[in-house]
């Protein structure tokens, strides 16, 4: 049965959205791209939330939100035209007894889409959370999930208010039935499909080219070009190709005989980019809900250079191996906090400096699931370290390593990061890493 619904789910797919995105950089307009992201909605529902809903023994899920202070899962949800919730948004997701299909209903003044269809008669039940209330008495669930959580911002976004007129408009004796939806929650968001894959892979590459040409001496003049104006010509740039940043991007640099550099708490500021500087760039851009995250580094060569210095080479060849100590601590059912523990002991134990701080990547930028470190935090993570990896997710492999250069009289840091793919066995970088570094070489 389950190899029938998966062909049945692949022909609905390509009869959705067409055909897979090309090799190339072409995007989709911007109509297309709404009907991939339904799909995507579509298809997320069908295939991940019934066994996510048995596996969490929840009956029914609850997700309310106002219009601009929107449940970020809710927000993942709705349809892709809509650019936020309108007025107050009523979701709820029922999963009946002896694995009967889930029912999806929207207590809501608006049509939400055609996936939840409509549970709110306003001309005989005007009060929404009344409606909300006589669909939960129907259903009757034993357990009704809702959005709050203690370590994960993503699972906590009922607010209070909302929270306060649930509990108010409940039958009597349900109040007890709530309980918190986190790991649906988390497993909602950090599950991806096999037909996102191939968009991801698209936007990581795109992203790539936009740093390499952003490192080349089409963008940057030495003497002349500061970090900040490859900042906003990345800005630029991914407007003029109808995507969107999801942060500003930072583009800093390390030179010899100036010191070790700052913590990620602090940013320098703009500085002029000259010959002999090591330079970083940290860029995420979003495109069909799904969110990139890359770091790479370029050298400027000096005047008598036609390569890149042997020292700064062997450097960024240690941070490749410290990702490859990382990733293969990966395994399914460890915790965040083990696989940081593993790959430090083994990263120190081979001469490196590590400092390892990689996140879930997916409909957010920096996911829920499963947190390895952050940069302040080397010892573990409270709550999201402890979150177990799971198959079929996506990791920012971000973290960097520490290496002392004799010929700069300082220790210089290779900061890395890229999209990888976990599927319960092996991690595969979606478009490959940086093991070479982005050389610059126009003149003055």
């Amino acid at each position: 049965m389950k190899i029938l619904l998966s062909l049945v789910m692949l022909v609905w797919w390509a009869s959705a959205v067409g055909a897979q995105p090309a090799d190339g950089d072409e995007l989709l307009p911007l109509r297309e791209r709404a009907k991939v992201i339904d799909a995507f909605t579509r298809a997320r529902a069908a295939q991940v939330l019934p066994d996510l809903m048995a596996r969490e023994h929840i009956d029914m899920w609850v997700l309310i939100a106002r219009e601009y202070n929107e449940d970020p899962v809710l927000e993942t949800m709705l349809p892709a035209t809509w650019m936020s919730a309108r007025r107050r948004t009523i979701l709820v997701i029922y999963a009946p007894p002896e694995g009967q299909p889930l029912e999806f209903y929207a207590v809501a003044r608006y049509k939400v889409g055609t996936l939840f269809q409509p549970a709110w008669d306003t001309r005989n039940t005007p009060d929404q959370y009344q409606a909300l209330a006589a669909l939960i008495r129907a259903r009757q669930p034993a357990r009704i999930g809702i959005n709050q959580s203690d370590h994960f911002g993503l699972a906590d976004g009922i607010a209070a208010t909302e929270l306060a007129a649930l509990r108010e408009a409940l039958p009597e004796g349900y109040q007890n039935r709530l309980v918190s939806a986190e790991k649906l929650t988390v497993g909602w968001l950090e599950t991806r499909l096999p037909q996102e894959l191939p968009y991801y892979k698209q936007l990581t590459r795109i992203g790539h080219d936009m740093i390499a040409t952003a490192f080349s001496d089409a963008v940057i003049t030495p003497g002349v070009t500061s970090t900040e104006d490859v900042e906003w010509w990345l800005r630029e740039e991914t407007q003029k190709r109808h995507l969107d940043n999801w942060f500003h991007p930072s583009v800093s640099l390390q030179r010899q005989a100036t010191g070790a550099g700052k913590d990620f708490s602090h940013k320098d500021a703009a500085q002029i980019i000259r010959r002999g500087d090591l330079l970083h760039v940290d860029f995420g851009v979003r495109y069909l809900g799904l969110h990139s995250d890359q770091q790479q580094h370029a050298y400027v060569l000096k005047d008598n250079e036609q390569s890149a210095p042997l020292a700064l080479t062997k450097a960024l060849a240690t941070g490749n191996k410290l990702q490859d100590i990382l990733t293969d601590a990966f395994r399914a059912g460890r915790r965040g906090n083990d696989i940081l523990a593993h790959a430090r002991q083994t990263a120190i134990a081979q001469g490196i400096t590590p400092t390892i701080y990689s996140h879930p990547i997916g409909l957010h930028g920096h996911g829920a699931g499963t947190t390895i470190g952050m940069w302040d935090a080397q010892q573990g993570v409270a709550g999201s370290g402890e979150y177990t990896m799971r198959p079929n997710t996506l990791y920012a492999i971000e973290l960097n390593a520490k290496v002392d250069l004799a010929s700069w009289d300082q220790p210089v840091r290779i900061m890395l990061e890229e999209q990888a793919f976990f599927d319960g066995d092996k991690v595969s970088y979606l478009d490959g890493r940086q093991t070479r570094l982005h050389l610059i070489s126009s003149r003055d």
